[in-house]
Formats: C-alpha cells, structure tokens, sequence
C-alpha cells in the first residue's frame, strides 16, 4: 500500500497525469473506469481562481467517482497561491497539487510552472505558504530542473519535503528540453532511493507501454507511476500496465466496439458537463487518437470533427463500429503524441 497523508492507494499506484485542455472530468471518468488509481485537474492558475475567472472555476469541477482527485493550481507569488488554496479547499479535493514543471512559454514567462526551477529557494516558499494556508495534504509536481546544468531535483525533494509535502511527481526532463529528447529516469530513482526522502515518490516521462512501465518501477524503485500523453485515447493503458505487474502477460488491444462505448461515454459526458456546443467541439481532439490504427479511417474522422448535432456524431460512431466489426487491431497503438504545447507533464 502507498500513502499519501491519509489516502491509500495500491501497491504501484498509476496517475493519471494532469493536462492542460485534455484532463477534464470527462476524461478523467474514462480513465478511473479503465484504471486509474488517482486522478488530477488540469492545472488552475491562481491569479485566475483570484479574479473568479469562469474558465479556472469551471476546472474545479470533482465527482464523487474520481477520489481520490487532487486539484493542482499554479503561480509564482505567495500570497496568491495561499489565497488560491483557500478556495480549493472549498471543493474538498482529497489533495492540492502545485505545479512547478510546466514548460510553456506563456506560463514560465509569468514566473510559474517550470519557471520557478530557476529560483528553488522561491519554490521552497511557495511551497510553504500553501501548506500553511490549507488543511489539505499538499503534493507537487516537477522536473529535474531549468537545463543540463541545474538538476538540482535531489536538493528540491529534501527541502521540500522539510516544508511538509506528502507526495512528489517527476518528470525526467528539464524545461530547456520541454519533451525531447527521451525522459531520464536517473535522478527519479536516485531521489526515490535517498534515505532522507520518507514521502512517495512518482515518476513520469514516456510511460507508453505495460512492459516499460513495470521495467521502471523495477529499475528504479518509484513508488508509484504517472502517465500523460500515452493515455490520450487509450485510457486502457492503466489496465493493460495493472494486469502486466500481475501477470507478466499483455492484454488484447481493445475491440472496435470498446473503443467506439468509451468514445461515446467520453463524447456523452462532455455534452453533460460542457453543454452541446463546446461538448461537440473540444471532443474533436479525441477522436483521431481513440480510432488510431484503423484503416482508411479518413472519411469517417472527417464526419466527426465537423458535425456538429451530437445525435449525428453518435450515428456516426454506430457506422464506425459496423464497418469496422471484427476488425483486430494490433499490438499496440501507443505512440508518443505531439502534445509539446500542453502541460502533458
């Protein structure tokens, strides 16, 4: 069992990792029912949370079926973040995650996400003020460091954990390489490993298979594993890595019909919680990745990223079914996707 605070979760926990624009609840609840075992909000800027912002509100959304859910908020000035705490606290996440890895220019410039990694005694203090502000359990997420010659992740996780975190995530890159070239889990393990360190400590970068994930979690110990891109239509991955830990063997890909029942559910829920317009539209970016690998898939992908009645989208994803009904997909199609300017961290 690993600990976060109080929260339980299973021995090797996977998380889904928190992305801008891509982990809203509809995701998450397709993730959770495909294995998830912790879920988190896309990040929420403080200074918008501030000013009552209704797009940063709107991400503090949680359903009873995603706990345990942390919501992660970002900023570079203590006394926002602490403000920002007291109003997720509100919500009731089971922890308050703080973002300290996103690479973005538009974030970093303003001081935050992985613009912080420049100044790690500014980190520590924000750190600080949230803890004090909020009887949550306060988690962060990171990366090595600013650029090859500041990976001081080692430094950052003791001093952190001084100031009262339960949980680490890392991502193995610094910002200077946002997502290329392949993450190194080196310095993960190495903190991981550091006696001082007494808090979980869960690793991130190019998970995209049942067998790497369970080669790191050997090879470098970590308590626990997020994944990001890789479950962007294939939410099965976190089920597919639980049976590989247990069993040594792949699970089947999904058939044509899971595939199209949870692109339904996605699209159904969206429609729920965003209403029909922007359900309709911001589900489009979904779709190429939840029908990847099928042949000749172009037509049918072009009816569903330019219909706009939900009752037709639905017809549509019934064609693609009985069109494509017995048709055995291959081993897997996990690829890494170009997501370099979201906050896939």
């Amino acid at each position: 069992m690993v600990k976060i605070a109080d929260i339980e979760l299973p021995d090797f926990p996977l998380l889904l990792a928190p992305m801008e624009d891509v982990s809203d609840p509809p995701f998450r609840q397709v993730c959770k029912e495909n294995g998830a075992d912790m879920l988190y909000t896309e990040f929420i800027s403080s200074e918008g949370l501030i000013r009552d912002a209704i797009k940063s509100r709107k991400k503090l959304d949680i359903f009873p079926y995603e706990r345990p859910v942390g919501i992660q908020i970002f900023g570079g000035d203590e006394d926002s973040l602490s403000i920002a705490a007291h109003i997720v606290e509100v919500t009731n996440p089971n922890v308050l995650d703080i973002n300290f890895g996103c690479p973005v220019k538009k974030v970093v410039t303003h001081g935050a996400g992985a613009g912080v990694l420049k100044d790690i005694d500014l980190m520590v203090r924000l750190t600080e003020a949230v803890v004090k502000s909020t009887s949550l359990p306060v988690t962060v997420k990171t990366r090595l460091g600013w650029d090859e010659s500041s990976k001081n992740i080692e430094e950052v996780a003791e001093r952190l954990q001084d100031v009262g975190i339960k949980a680490l995530s890392i991502h193995g890159r610094t910002r200077v390489q946002m997502y290329k070239p392949y993450a190194d889990w080196t310095l993960i393990g190495k903190v991981k490993n550091n006696p001082r360190i007494t808090i979980p400590v869960f690793g991130n970068g190019d998970i995209n298979s049942p067998q790497k994930a369970v080669e790191y979690k050997n090879r470098y110990g970590v308590d626990g594993i997020m994944i990001g891109r890789a479950a962007i239509g294939y939410p099965w991955i976190f089920r597919e890595v639980k049976h590989f830990a247990m069993t040594g063997e792949m699970l089947p890909p999904p058939t044509i019909k899971e595939r199209v029942d949870v692109c339904r559910k996605h699209l159904q829920r969206s429609l729920e919680w965003k209403g029909e317009i922007v359900g309709v539209y911001e589900m489009r970016r979904h779709y190429t990745n939840y029908l990847k690998g099928l042949p000749n898939i172009k037509e049918y992908r072009t009816k569903l990223v330019t219909t706009k009645e939900p009752d037709a989208i639905f017809e549509v994803l019934n064609e693609i079914e009985n069109h494509f009904q017995g048709f055995e997909f291959e081993r897997s199609p996990i690829d890494m996707i170009n997501y370099h300017e979201k906050c896939a961290i």
